[in-house]
């Protein structure tokens, strides 16, 4: 009879960042003020942009949806990072492992793409400045993003569900 591995991973330990215990408050209260910073200017940002009708146009429409991308971006990250900070518990479950690599690649990749999309309506306004309402309507904009999101999704769930990519990102 053949043996198998039979053993399973059940949590993840990271390496401690060399830091003093003395430096630690102070860490902390940098990388939380500095998060804090970032969400409320990129909640800022999709509150101006929704309010003023001014801006109601398909690159403003991406700007939103990229300051969107990047809070929910840095919520998959900093919130562990500073809970491990005072806790000093530098271990993680393999299944929250798994949620945070799909989510960090879905955000990444979403944001790639919303550069990507802010880029060709650049180039429409430039090249085709009397098409360009025809070609960057609302409905392309939304199917776009709308798009862009399964693509994201798509590609995560590539990433974090076939075993093979799973061990090259751990």
């Amino acid at each position: 009879m053949r043996r198998e591995n039979q053993s399973h991973i059940s949590n993840f330990f990271f390496l401690e960042l060399p830091i003093r215990p003395e430096q630690q408050g102070m860490l902390f209260a940098l990388i939380l003020s500095m998060y804090l910073t970032m969400v409320l200017g990129n909640l800022l940002i999709i509150l101006l942009i929704r309010l003023e009708p001014h801006l109601h146009t398909p690159m403003y429409f991406f700007l939103s949806h990229l300051a969107l991308t990047d809070i929910s971006f840095s919520l998959v990250t900093v919130p562990k990072m500073l809970m491990e900070m005072q806790t000093l518990d530098q271990s993680i479950p393999y299944a929250r492992y798994i949620q945070q690599i799909y989510c960090f690649i879905l955000f990444v990749d979403l944001d790639s793409l919303l550069i990507t999309s802010m880029t060709y309506d650049r180039y429409v306004t430039i090249c085709h400045p009397l098409n360009y309402a025809i070609i960057m309507s609302q409905s392309m904009c939304v199917m776009l993003v709308a798009g862009f999101c399964i693509i994201s999704c798509a590609c995560a769930l590539l990433y974090t569900h076939s075993p093979s990519l799973t061990l090259l990102l751990c």
